[in-house]
């Protein structure tokens, strides 16, 4: 018997046939176009992470049966063009309807606004002995032929001119046309004509400068290189150096006000027996120039990384207790630990915040040691009353007074020893005193001396 049998089930079933047939069968997922069969099967049909549908698929648009597109051989104009010139080109043509508008390329032509003068405006500010009204007039035409192309201007213009004349002559003309005819010269002050006016000097010496590096060697490249590494050097340890004789200047406003120093009030005792605290340090002047003389070495870094460095160098004499006490009070005040925006002004402030913060701390800090050794002060003066004597005149009565010996006589300490041999330690409080303290001393006579 099984199962079947005690629950009255037929062997053979319908049920059986039914749960097999009530499976639903797996429906076969098609490989997508260009994703090959070796990837398919790895991935299992998972979305992949990058596109895999093949380029040529995405440019391909869906063409509507009613559109019927031919390209013809039409002409065109351009604007760019002022001859009027009929060009022809082959053209994508929609349902017959030929395309309208301007030349598609003619957007790209783009032109440089020469300015123009008059016969008066020439003879009034333009005039110049070097240069002729008719070399000037071609000059211009020049220029608004070849767009301000001066290498071609200069091989067109008639006489023996060089560019940076050329250069000279065209953008002095249209700065003083521009100061002209403008109502005041803070008008045309922003203008780059105006403001950045052109050196032909300078131009000269730059293009020597550049021939003369264009021609160098490898040799004296590697010279040049190995010359300014060592003024680069030189220059960043001077750097240093300055910023750590500035940092090592005193700051009166650290140390104390000047109202404070010209009424006499001491802030620090100056007095060579007083100590200060121990919590109370001078500034770690060494080690902040020793810190910015590191990041300059460094030349790139952030700027947080900077104000922990700064940050750590200043609170390095303070404890951890007086660093806890800092932070402590900015968070008081509602101030971050570290910046949210950490620009250099920020940074700045908060850096110099700190420093306060600091000096404040260590204010408090000297203002409870005076008090406390003003109040011990008070509380010795107090405690002296006029009835009490001096204690050096008790100190004098006990240097006066004198000596008297524990016991006289060498029998007597001798039996007092033996006794304490003899008892118990228990019994060493009933021994009564020596009587050799109550004796008077003997006198010495002049025979035992």
């Amino acid at each position: 018997m099984d199962a079947k049998d005690i629950l009255g089930l037929p062997k053979n079933g319908p049920l059986m046939s039914q749960e097999k047939k009530s499976r639903p069968q797996k429906e076969s997922q098609r490989k997508p176009d260009g994703i090959s069969r070796e990837v398919y099967a790895l991935t299992g049909g998972i979305a992949p992470l990058m596109p895999s549908i093949d380029i040529n698929q995405l440019k391909r648009r869906a063409l509507s049966e009613s559109e019927k597109i031919t390209w013809q051989w039409l002409p065109f104009t351009s604007s760019a063009r002022k001859d009027n010139l009929q060009l022809y080109h082959w053209v994508r043509v929609v349902n017959g309807v030929p395309p309208t508008g301007d030349y598609s390329f003619a957007k790209y032509n783009k032109s440089v606004d020469v300015i123009e003068y008059t016969d008066e405006e020439y003879e009034k500010f333009l005039s110049n002995p070097a240069w002729t009204k008719e070399e000037t007039d071609q000059l211009f035409d020049l220029c608004k032929r070849f767009d301000l192309r001066f290498v071609i201007i200069a091989d067109r213009f008639p006489s023996n001119r060089t560019v940076e004349e050329l250069k000279d002559r065209y953008y002095s003309v249209s700065r003083a046309i521009r100061i002209a005819r403008a109502p005041s010269p803070a008008d045309v002050a922003g203008h780059p004509l105006v403001k950045e006016p052109y050196n032909a000097s300078q131009e000269v010496e730059r293009k020597r400068a550049l021939s003369m590096v264009l021609s160098q060697t490898k040799h004296q490249e590697r010279r040049d290189a190995e010359v300014l590494a060592e003024a680069k050097r030189i220059s960043e340890s001077r750097k240093a150096a300055k910023a750590a004789e500035e940092t090592e200047l005193p700051d009166v406003s650290d140390a104390a006000p000047e109202g404070a120093e010209k009424a006499g009030i001491d802030v620090i005792s100056t007095s060579p027996n007083a100590q200060l605290p121990s919590g109370i340090a001078a500034p770690p002047v060494s080690e902040t120039a020793s810190t910015l003389a590191s990041l300059r070495m460094l030349r790139v870094y952030l700027r947080t990384y900077g104000l922990e460095q700064m940050v750590q160098a200043a609170s390095s004499s303070a404890g951890l207790r007086t660093i806890k006490r800092v932070e402590q009070t900015l968070q008081d005040l509602g101030v971050n630990l570290k910046p949210k925006v950490p620009t250099k002004l920020v940074c700045a402030e908060h850096l110099e915040l700190r420093k306060e913060i600091l000096t404040l701390l260590n204010l408090q800090k000297q203002v409870q040691y005076k008090e406390a050794e003003g109040s011990s002060y008070r509380e010795g003066s107090y405690s002296e009353t006029p009835g009490t004597p001096p204690k050096r005149a008790q100190r004098a009565t006990d240097q006066d007074r004198t000596f008297i010996p524990d016991s006289t006589s060498f029998g007597g300490e001798r039996a007092g020893k033996k006794d304490q041999k003899r008892k118990g330690p228990g019994r060493l409080s009933e021994v009564p005193s020596s009587p050799a303290q109550s004796k008077r001393p003997r006198k010495l006579k002049t025979s035992d001396g």
